[in-house]
């Protein structure tokens, strides 16, 4: 079952709220997600205490045995994915071993981040640590670069130029873009779904196809990467 991570060493770039939509638009078809919340900060924990999450949503944070023991992060995510069929991870941004835990048991690893040079180099650094995990581990970490927090009327030179930049350098981009929405910033105060926002608030509807979007993409990302996989293991046979 596939396991998704989000990445970003860099604060305020929307990794939470992304992982956050990600997983209620999984869990409104009724398919079973659960959240590890390996984020000390535990924003994903903190949403999940209000009364209105799916039922098919489950979020516990990370079990951190006595010890530090970092790799029982691997030990929780084999026990997630046997209880449902998607699991997610919002990882802190720090490198650290059990980061790299994660990642090295991803089938996708998400990079949020916003446009600039600072959240650029962020970006590079999350990257890097793919990059290193496998190496270590001899795998394929299939990743993708998540534009968020976007003005939703334009698009700026900054954007354009810095992801042509990651293009130009083989590094895949997300075609969806979350775009800075009130209706995204309201579900995480009021601890809710975009469904359950008031209607004719919000500008909703952009919001939901927004998610929407950005949740088909993941889901297709996915699939692909399976199908290269596949092509992979027959070739091999």
């Amino acid at each position: 079952m596939p396991v998704i991570s989000f990445v970003s060493p860099k604060g305020g770039a929307g990794k939470t709220t992304a992982a956050i939509l990600l997983a209620t638009e999984l869990a409104n078809k009724g398919i079973g997600v659960t959240v590890i919340d390996a984020d000390p900060r535990q924003w994903v924990c903190r949403w999940g205490q209000g009364d209105n999450i799916p039922a098919s949503l489950n979020i516990e944070p990370f079990h951190r045995p006595d010890g530090g023991d970092e790799t029982a992060i691997i030990d929780q995510i084999e026990d997630a994915a046997e209880k449902t069929p998607f699991v997610i991870i919002d990882l802190e941004g720090t490198a650290n071993h059990r980061i790299g835990l994660a990642v090295s048991r991803s089938d996708l690893v998400i990079v949020p981040t916003q446009p600039g040079p600072m959240e650029g180099e962020s970006a590079a650094e999350a990257i890097k640590l793919v990059k290193s995990q496998e190496r270590a581990f001899r795998i394929k970490v299939p990743f993708a670069v998540l534009m968020t927090r976007l003005p939703a009327a334009i698009r700026t030179r900054i954007e354009r130029n810095l992801v042509e930049q990651m293009q130009s350098a083989d590094i895949p981009v997300f075609q969806t873009q979350l775009m800075e929405r009130s209706a995204f910033r309201a579900i995480v105060e009021q601890r809710c779904t975009l469904e359950q926002l008031p209607p004719n608030t919000y500008k909703l509807e952009d919001a939901i196809a927004n998610a929407r979007s950005f949740a088909g993409e993941v889901i297709a990302m996915y699939k692909a990467q399976q199908g290269k996989q596949d092509e992979r293991k027959e070739a091999a046979a």
